[in-house]
């Protein structure tokens, strides 16, 4: 396990490597002048030069590139063009809200979607399997961004139980956890369930059940912990993408997060900011990715890494 670890250690800083290369190519093919913004609209043509010139613009494309990896591995990430703060003091204010937004979705969605699923399998063709599968087809169905406003209008208008954005409290994370993690919820829901179907009709579950187990044991011991990996790599998948999905919520609720602060810096071209937040989002990816495989083999010890 060890050695495997650190092979995929290994592996993942070349792919970094690419989807920096990738990522910096793509965000100086976005439209727009930054030095254009900084000198503003109403600036001659010579001034826009002298602020290119100072932030190293008319250098060739594979230049900047090179000066932006030098600055990556010796932990300069430059500077914002919209604050004049360095990347890190811009980004790292704005990391505590994502990640507890982030965390909080990912644990009620998870929770309850793998629930959802569970309890759907066990009473297939029942009551609370339809009704099990209506709020799973919703969670997919239902754009988050109006999800969000419909919490908003509900919860926060018409009730006023709980704050339209901000992060005034805890009970601010309550309404775009929701909108987040609506999506995952369900696709985990209806995954579960359908996996569960699979595995209930293995041999070894009828040979349980014949032994007389209780039910509960069954499912649990049985049907659920034998498709605990497939739950998990879906599960893996989604929650990669909370992180970088937290754009949405983050917007509708104005909340000063990672994902707000891509959408600025993007509609001011801080290109800088830009690349270090998608450099992020994309190793986020690949740590995920890497403790979904860990899991396997602490869930099936039978699985052996070489």
């Amino acid at each position: 396990m060890g050695k495997y670890f650190c092979k995929r250690v290994a592996s993942a800083i070349p792919l970094l490597l690419v989807i920096s290369f990738v990522i910096f190519m793509f965000i100086h093919m976005i439209p727009g002048d930054p030095a254009r913004m900084i000198a503003g609209q109403d600036a001659t043509k010579e001034d826009v030069e002298v602020v290119r010139e100072q932030l190293g613009l008319n250098d060739p494309l594979l230049v900047q590139y090179g000066k932006y990896m030098k600055g990556l591995f010796t932990g300069d990430l430059g500077d914002s063009i919209k604050n004049g703060k360095t990347v890190v003091e811009t980004i790292a204010p704005r990391m505590k809200p994502t990640i507890m937004l982030t965390v909080s979705a990912m644990i009620w969605a998870t929770i309850i979607g793998i629930a959802l699923g569970i309890i759907s399998a066990v009473f297939h063709g029942r009551t609370l399997d339809y009704i099990g599968m209506i709020i799973a087809i919703s969670g997919i169905s239902v754009p988050s961004f109006w999800l969000g406003l419909e919490l908003i209008q509900g919860f926060s208008v018409a009730l006023q139980w709980l704050p339209t954005g901000g992060l005034d409290s805890w009970q601010s994370y309550i309404l775009p956890s929701l909108t987040m993690g609506a999506g995952i919820m369900a696709v985990l829901g209806r995954f579960t369930r359908s996996t569960m179907l699979e595995t209930m009709r293995e041999d070894y579950v009828r040979t349980a059940r014949a032994k007389g187990l209780k039910e509960t044991l069954v499912v649990m011991r049985h049907a659920f912990k034998n498709s605990l990996i497939e739950i998990i790599t879906v599960a893996g998948l989604q929650i990669g993408g909370l992180l970088s999905g937290s754009v949405m919520a983050e917007t509708v609720f104005s909340i000063p997060g990672l994902g707000r602060l891509l959408v600025d810096s993007i509609n001011f071209r801080d290109y800088k900011v830009v690349q270090a937040l998608l450099l992020f989002f994309a190793a986020e990816y690949i740590v995920i990715n890497l403790i979904v495989d860990v899991l396997y083999g602490v869930i099936n010890p039978k699985i052996r890494y070489n």
